[in-house]
């Protein structure tokens, strides 16, 4: 009876053991990298087939004469002569640079407010009663319509610009650190508080970081609506004062109807907007995803 019952305690240890070893082994990070040729195959070589699917598509069209009216759809080639001219005449990259420096400082500005703000209507009720349904219904408001008031009250200049930047991104970044904060479990709070961590002690060591993903995802929606708004002040509102940048550069295409230049700009406008997000706001949220055991670093 004694041996029985010995055997059966060794078999429940024994899958037991093996239970804790398949959790471990469930819960161990791979540091080891990726051959290339995998990482080439899952990651560059999606998007290259589907930039030639798109460019094959194009050329179909304009070779199948399905678009017959070159000054409506031009083809890849004709678009691709008008980036190279760009290009050789050292223009390409004066368009590029004044968007982007414009765009990024806007975005720095929109950072320096939204954080605060949204750290503000988040921990205290009263200010969230009052002006959390406003940031929500800022944050719908086409930024386009901040153009016409922007240009009366400021002039036709930079600070226009930056206030459009302003005012699209900031309720989009106040907004997303809010909502990290309303997703922190209240038992990081009580542990905070048990330790001491009160205040802005408290806001800093325990609110922030358990807020992280919430805050990434509003500083990547803040910029996207930072670039829309510049996007949308540099097409209406065009001097020759403020320099060219993209926007101004696909007026310019409108105003001379040359659908090459129209498709260089938006070509540009897009290209531009994905580099800085995986350049910038993607390495972040990989960076706060890992440190919370979310995504395997592999």
């Amino acid at each position: 009876m004694a041996s029985t019952e010995t055997t059966a305690k060794d078999k429940d240890g024994g899958d037991l053991a093996g239970l804790e070893a398949g959790l471990d082994a469930l819960e161990t990070v791979q540091t080891g990298r990726k051959p290339l040729r995998q990482t080439f195959v899952e990651k560059v070589l999606p998007p290259i087939v589907a930039i030639a699917l798109v460019l094959a598509v194009w050329q179909a069209l304009v070779s199948f004469e399905i678009v017959d009216d070159p000054t409506k759809l031009p083809s890849p080639g004709a678009v691709w002569d008008v980036v190279r001219e760009a290009w050789l005449q050292g223009e390409l990259l004066g368009y590029i640079w004044t968007s982007v420096s414009r765009g990024l400082l806007g975005f720095f500005f929109a950072l320096l407010i939204g954080t605060p703000l949204g750290l503000l209507v988040a921990r205290v009720k009263f200010v969230r009663a009052a002006i959390g349904p406003i940031l929500s219904g800022l944050q719908s408001l086409p930024s386009v319509a901040w153009v016409p008031p922007a240009v009366i009250w400021l002039g036709l200049n930079n600070q226009m610009m930056y206030a459009v930047i302003l005012l699209g991104a900031v309720p989009s970044i106040a907004n997303g650190l809010v909502s990290g904060v309303d997703q922190v479990p209240p038992l990081f709070l009580r542990a905070g508080r048990t330790l001491g961590a009160t205040g802005l002690k408290g806001t800093w060591h325990v609110v922030l970081p358990a807020a992280l993903p919430g805050y990434v995802a509003g500083l990547k929606q803040g910029w996207a609506f930072s670039w829309r708004s510049l996007m949308a002040a540099e097409i209406i509102a065009s001097f020759p004062d403020l320099g060219v940048g993209l926007g101004q550069l696909l007026e310019n295409g409108r105003n001379a109807s040359d659908m090459a230049m129209v498709f260089e700009a938006i070509l540009l406008i897009l290209t531009v907007g994905i580099a800085i997000d995986l350049l910038i706001f993607s390495p972040l949220e990989r960076w706060v995803l890992r440190s919370r055991g979310l995504l395997v670093k592999g």
